[in-house]
């Protein structure tokens, strides 16, 4: 499989003769196609052919969001084997490579699976008490897996770092929402955020397993973002590099401690993370002078709305969930739009670069 570094950094995911999206296209028809036949026979098998709810266990829904996430993950991996068929790359692949596609796969997966589950609920309270003739079954599984399938493959073999941003946002509010949904204790955010991972049920499990793999992901896009030329001759590339893969690692931490077992190192590793946020906001500006003083300013106001949150939960007007859910959401927001701002660095010095040439 090709590695995601191949490809990250270029806007052209394979760089092959023009014919290569046409064959890509085709490519991506053909697995749909292949995808739809064997969820649709595998359905036939497991509902035999009777009609079933739309969603809830047992359901079409269940089967077809499940089915979703296999042929997710498989369509995933596929599209990697192919770009680097495509590109003829001769570089040895490595156990990161192979973790990174890994990774990739298992968010896509995910997000299928919670994307259709999803779907799937909304319907089913639009069309009460409603049940699914035995041949729509197999023509909406089927269907589907071909949706699924078509747009994973599309991905993997168009994969930049724009796309990969994408990728990380939808997994992680896809996880944490799937999380807070079905939580044993629908009181949860009386208490923090990281109750979510506290219980030993499945909804705990997501949770955890979410800001991990969020984690890695965080990582993978840190390594592709300041590989290109402009970004690794910023003065302060290695403190960027050190920080933003600190932020990913800690957030993997939080969802391999957690608070009610290793309450000390949990704490530890998520303010770690907050504290790294920070000083990667205020060193910006001296580490990759080149930033867009836009992005620069907004990264200041993140930090300035963090520190009002925090003031309004240490005077009790906010609960230490709602400081956690903005502040989250603010640091992923800053590392996605470091990302934009890395890649129009890049596209400024490639069209500067086109413009001496001509």
């Amino acid at each position: 499989m090709a590695t995601i570094a191949e490809s990250a950094g270029n806007r052209e995911a394979l760089p092959a003769p023009a014919r290569s999206a046409s064959t890509l296209e085709s490519l991506s028809l053909g697995l749909g196609a292949i995808s739809f036949v064997v969820v649709a026979l595998v359905a036939l098998v497991t509902f035999r052919f009777e009609g079933t709810p739309i969603a809830g266990p047992g359901s079409v829904g269940q089967f077809a969001a499940i089915g979703a996430g296999v042929v997710a993950a498989l369509a995933f991996a596929a599209g990697r084997y192919i770009v680097r068929e495509h590109s003829g790359s001769t570089k040895r692949i490595t156990l990161l490579d192979i973790a990174d596609v890994a990774a990739l796969a298992f968010a896509h997966a995910v997000i299928a699976l919670l994307g259709w589950t999803l779907l799937a609920d909304i319907l089913d309270e639009s069309f009460l008490g409603a049940t699914v003739y035995p041949l729509p079954v197999l023509l909406l599984s089927g269907a589907v897996a071909a949706v699924t399938a078509y747009v994973c493959f599309f991905s993997a073999t168009h994969m930049d770092l724009s796309l990969l941003a994408t990728v990380l946002a939808v997994f992680l509010v896809f996880g944490v929402l799937a999380s807070m949904l079905t939580a044993s204790d629908p009181r949860w955010w009386e208490d923090n955020l990281s109750a979510l991972g506290m219980t030993d049920d499945l909804s705990a499990m997501a949770f955890n397993l979410t800001l991990i793999v969020a984690g890695f992901i965080v990582t993978i896009l840190v390594r592709y973002a300041t590989a290109s030329a402009v970004i690794r001759r910023a003065p302060g590339i290695r403190w960027v590099r050190t920080l933003l893969v600190t932020v990913g690692v800690f957030l993997g931490c939080v969802g391999v401690f957690p608070v009610d077992d290793f309450f000390a190192l949990h704490n530890t590793v998520a303010t770690g993370m907050a504290v790294g946020f920070v000083v990667l906001v205020i060193g910006m500006r001296w580490w990759i002078p080149r930033m867009p003083r836009g992005f620069l300013l907004t990264g200041y106001a993140f930090v300035a709305v963090v520190v009002l949150v925090a003031i309004y939960f240490a005077t009790g007007y906010y609960t230490l969930t709602a400081v956690e859910l903005v502040a989250g959401v603010l640091v992923f927001s800053w590392i996605i739009l470091f990302i934009r701002a890395a890649s129009a660095l890049e596209e400024d010095d490639e069209t500067a670069a086109t413009g001496e040439r001509s």
